[in-house]
């Protein structure tokens, strides 16, 4: 925190504690790094301003500030990426498999695709679902939270997991089979082939961009098989010309396998998440916005 010098260190060791779940809870909740970050700027403050003699439970007192937190800015973040250019995707989280980072996250690891279903829900909804499903926080916990009853806090986790399930984008794929995919779409698109990349997608397939009206990407998602394989060849023509230095690193992305696009070494110019299906590519997402590639640097 920008202020913690002057704060006396059992405050800041408190507050550090819980500091990479908060964060984790934060970024879940809103889809955005940069926003989770504000929330537990916030969320300092208010620690720092409160009566901990009278707290019997930091880490549920935070968690209590950051979710009212996350859930008063889920309303105007909402009215934001309505009028955003294109289709809107949450920022990425990529680690190398097996890293620490990796590790940490495995717990509550969410998607991108779930992530990006999940904007589909009312903030309740998706207070109730990420609180509960991906954190376990009992009913109870969760409804003191959003200043409801227990049972409508039930209620809203259900509805919720009905429309992510319905969204189509849920998770059980084997890590071994998603990475089989991921590994076999790569070598098919960098070597040019349309024949092996349409073995690999499905035919319903669907390719959702994201470059925020800050660099060429699709305004909306592009469907079937066919139209993906070919925009998918064009855009490695133009990303791959002669005496390019552009290379693709595998990676996880929000904990399954996905790619890294280097537009020059050491300069992130895109990152892919799949869904996979029956060996096959079902959903691909491109997150091309620099802005949302930052923390990546």
């Amino acid at each position: 925190m920008s202020d913690e010098g002057s704060a006396p260190s059992a405050e800041v060791d408190q507050f550090e504690a819980n500091r990479r779940y908060l964060g984790a809870v934060a970024y879940r909740l809103l889809g955005s790094l940069t926003d989770a970050e504000d929330v537990l700027q916030e969320a300092w403050l208010r620690w720092r301003a409160v009566e901990r003699r009278q707290i019997a439970d930091p880490r549920a007192y935070l968690s209590t500030v950051v979710t009212r937190l996350c859930y008063d800015q889920l309303g105007s973040a909402r009215a934001r990426r309505e009028a955003y250019f294109g289709e809107w995707l949450p920022e990425p989280l990529v680690a190398e498999e097996d890293s620490p980072a990796h590790r940490a996250e495995l717990g509550e690891s969410v998607s991108l695709a779930m992530l990006a279903v999940m904007e589909q829900l009312s903030p309740a909804e998706r207070a109730a679902f990420v609180l509960h499903d991906v954190f376990a926080v009992r009913f109870e916990e969760i409804a003191a939270s959003l200043d409801r009853t227990p049972e409508a806090v039930r209620q809203l986790a259900s509805r919720a997991r009905r429309r992510v399930r319905d969204g189509g984008r849920h998770g059980g794929v084997d890590p071994a089979e998603h990475r089989q995919v991921v590994h076999a779409f790569a070598a098919a698109t960098t070597s040019g082939d349309l024949e092996g990349l349409l073995a690999v997608l499905d035919p319903e397939v669907v390719w959702h961009s994201d470059g925020g009206g800050v660099v060429r990407a699709g305004a909306r998602p592009v469907h079937g098989a066919d139209k993906v394989a070919r925009l998918v060849l064009g855009l490695m023509r133009r990303a791959f010309t002669p005496g390019s230095t552009a290379s693709f690193a595998f990676a996880l992305v929000n904990g399954e396998p996905g790619m890294v696009f280097h537009e020059t070494p050491g300069r992130i110019g895109g990152v892919l998440a799949f869904t996979v299906r029956a060996g096959r590519i079902t959903e691909a997402y491109i997150v091309v916005n620099p802005e949302k590639l930052t923390h990546l640097a």
